[in-house]
């Protein structure tokens, strides 16, 4: 891939084995491509049932002020996060999305004389971020297809490659690909395991949607585990994906080093109005969240019928086993307008995941899915 590109030679090695992250293919290019209309986009575990109006609103009178610079320091956003979460603002790091403070702390605390433990199976960007810092990247085993929470994360074998070299470990929670959850006994267990030299960085991009009374409620946590960072985002429940607006809690000590590296203005001005905004909305969210469980009964029903098995998800979002046709599948639903998301880079090519969209979006799917499979009317 980087054969013809003279500049490889100037660049550091661990940028030169990196492959660019992936998107989910956005509807004008699928329509572009392959001359279809009204494309449905099943691939970026969006929220099919965006902002509340407020929100829009409020990016609304942002635009005014675009001329300026926003709040490097995103106080007003800062703050409301605070009151929302019952923490101090010291302990807040905001980012454009989620994935920005990823690696902010692969920057901070990786060299390529540490190393960082993350799962077969978890977000891809976790990869990406270790080996751009040439740190060693130790990839732990998953849970057995036949486990409870089949590819979902062994905390066990996690723990296991942890040394005095290691300094940060990566747990998605719920993670992606697979929808899968660690429950709270084992991963207040895994912390308490964990040295204080390693820090837990706990991925929780789709904690709106992962309810349940096993569920843990890491907020609680933080003055008994110093090491320990929470991930979160609007861009799933709160309906702002394309606004790229995310944040990391952690001990001040830490967020202190994060805000050091972190690039200045890095969340817009419009981004921090609206989640300003959203986070006032709470009961957009929980709207949001049951119509997130109503559609993915109706999704995971819909595909059981059609002989389509899925993993247990906590996410907005299923793994569906299509077998060694996961490929042609995934072709044929692009050509029928519907974007879905193939995972053979995580190496579960048999796969596909499936964003939970709304009613219409699934019943188009669906009647996509069942021609594929010969079962259609």
């Amino acid at each position: 891939m980087t054969g013809d590109n003279a500049y490889t030679e100037l660049a550091a090695a661990s940028v030169c084995g990196l492959a660019p992250y992936e998107p989910g293919k956005p509807p004008e290019a699928l329509e572009r491509e392959y001359g279809v209309r009204d494309a449905i986009k099943l691939a970026s575990n969006e929220n099919p049932f965006g902002a509340a109006d407020s929100v829009r609103a409020a990016m609304r009178d942002a635009i005014d002020n675009v001329r300026l610079y926003p709040d490097g320091a995103g106080f007003a956003l800062c703050k409301a996060l605070s009151q929302h979460l019952g923490v101090d603002p010291a302990q807040l790091t905001l980012g454009n999305g989620s994935n920005d403070i990823l690696v902010l702390l692969a920057e901070c605390f990786l060299t390529p004389e540490t190393s960082a433990v993350y799962d077969r199976y978890s977000f891809v960007v976790y990869r990406l971020a270790v080996q751009a810092t040439g740190a060693e990247a130790r990839i732990a085993s998953s849970n057995a297809p036949d486990h409870a929470q089949p590819f979902g994360h062994d905390l066990d074998a996690m723990l296991a490659l942890v040394d005095e070299t290691t300094r940060l470990v990566f747990i998605a929670n719920p993670n992606n690909p697979t929808g899968t959850w660690v429950d709270s006994e084992m991963l207040h267990d895994f912390l308490r395991a964990l040295p204080d030299h390693v820090i837990a960085v706990v991925d929780e991009a789709y904690y709106e949607y992962a309810v349940g009374e096993d569920y843990p409620d890491t907020l609680t946590w933080l003055d008994q585990f110093p090491n320990l960072v929470i991930l979160r985002t609007f861009s799933k429940a709160y309906g702002l994906a394309g606004l790229r607006v995310g944040y990391g809690i952690s001990a001040p000590g830490i967020a202190e080093l994060l805000n050091r590296v972190r690039q200045p203005f890095n969340v817009n001005s419009v981004a921090q109005a609206a989640a300003v905004q959203a986070l006032a909305e709470q009961d957009w969210v929980e709207n949001c969240r049951a119509n997130n469980r109503h559609c993915m009964d109706g999704l995971r029903t819909g595909l059981e019928a059609l002989g389509i098995a899925c993993l247990p998800s906590r996410g907005n979002f299923l793994l569906a086993y299509v077998g060694s046709r996961a490929a042609d599948c995934n072709e044929y639903l692009l050509r029928a307008g519907v974007i879905v998301r193939p995972v053979a880079n995580y190496g579960l090519p048999e796969y596909l995941r499936i964003t939970v969209g709304g009613e219409q979006d699934i019943a188009c799917l669906l009647e996509a899915l069942a021609e594929f499979m010969g079962k259609g009317a």
